[in-house]
């Protein structure tokens, strides 16, 4: 709810100038984030054989979002928004009200609904699956063969943790505030921002960035900017100018995307052996259920 709230709010300020190539990109992020993170990762809710309170509410909670998702596409997808609508309105049992989509009013945000910590964690909580992947298919470890421990380096442990041990299929999650023991931190001049404003200075100012310390980026990201000197000449650049960079240290199991680093322990014992070939038991097994009915 709070992530469509955010996209019906931004949406409507694009459509203002009819802004199409900045909504599209919106959308198509939106509905990747409710089929394959909110349904797939509410499989057990949608599932569960019993009507109970969080099952009802699972299906109430997708039923509004898909409604509301016809709406803000019909402007722009007519045809599709229009058969979502009547689909909709059928499966709830009544006639569509409206008659059309395209004579419903336009959803407006509801800024109460809308919960940037929660926002914030998902979104962390999504990055750490994926570099968790990426790492697992690195060193050719299926999501099948149970791992012992994930790492997740970051100040802040604001996230999902049962998702992400469930996707990643790890026993512990861990959290550790020292990254100089997984990453190192490289600063980089925005070009994009610095270019206008220094012009032929931007050459030596770029030099000066690119040779910040660990110890200088933390004052950089504390204080919100530092002060710099190149053949003479002083400047302040603030944290959006200068853009800091994780890399993970060699040697170490740690992948990053720049904003958020994990480590991941890829020793395999017996007994995570084991664990791997139960699973792989298990959904032959049910493999076998399917196919023979």
């Amino acid at each position: 709810q709070s992530r469509l709230q955010t996209l019906k709010s931004n949406v409507a300020e694009e459509m203002e100038g009819y802004k199409l190539y900045n909504v599209v990109p919106q959308l198509f992020a939106f509905i990747e984030d409710l089929t394959n993170w909110y349904i797939r990762l509410s499989r057990g809710r949608f599932w569960g054989e019993e009507i109970t309170g969080d099952k009802i509410s699972a299906y109430s909670t997708l039923y509004e979002v898909l409604l509301e998702l016809a709406q803000v596409m019909a402007p722009f997808t007519p045809f599709i928004s229009e058969h979502l609508f009547q689909s909709l309105e059928r499966l709830a049992g009544h006639a569509p009200s409206p008659e059309s989509v395209h004579l419903c009013d336009y959803p407006m945000a509801d800024e109460q609904k809308v919960k940037p910590t929660l926002e914030v964690a998902v979104d962390r909580m999504q990055q750490v699956i994926l570099l968790g992947r990426q790492k697992r298919e690195e060193v050719k470890i299926g999501l099948r063969t149970p791992l012992a421990c994930l790492t997740i380096i970051n100040r802040d442990e604001a996230l999902l943790e049962s998702y992400v041990r469930d996707e990643l299929n790890v026993q512990e999650i861990r959290y550790s505030a020292d990254e100089s023991d997984y990453i190192e931190l490289q600063a980089k001049a925005n070009f994009p921002l610095l270019g206008k404003r220094l012009g032929k200075r931007m050459k030596a100012f770029a030099a000066q960035i690119s040779a910040l310390s660990p110890d200088d980026i933390a004052g950089l990201q504390s204080q919100g900017s530092i002060s710099l000197e190149a053949n003479g000449d002083v400047e302040v650049f603030s944290d959006e100018e200068i853009q800091v960079q994780q890399q993970a240290k060699p040697g170490t199991n740690t992948v990053s995307n720049s904003q958020i680093s994990v480590d991941l322990d890829c020793t395999l014992t017996p007994e995570l052996i084991r664990g791997g070939y139960a699973r792989e038991v298990v959904n032959r097994i049910q493999r076998g259920r399917k196919d023979s009915g």
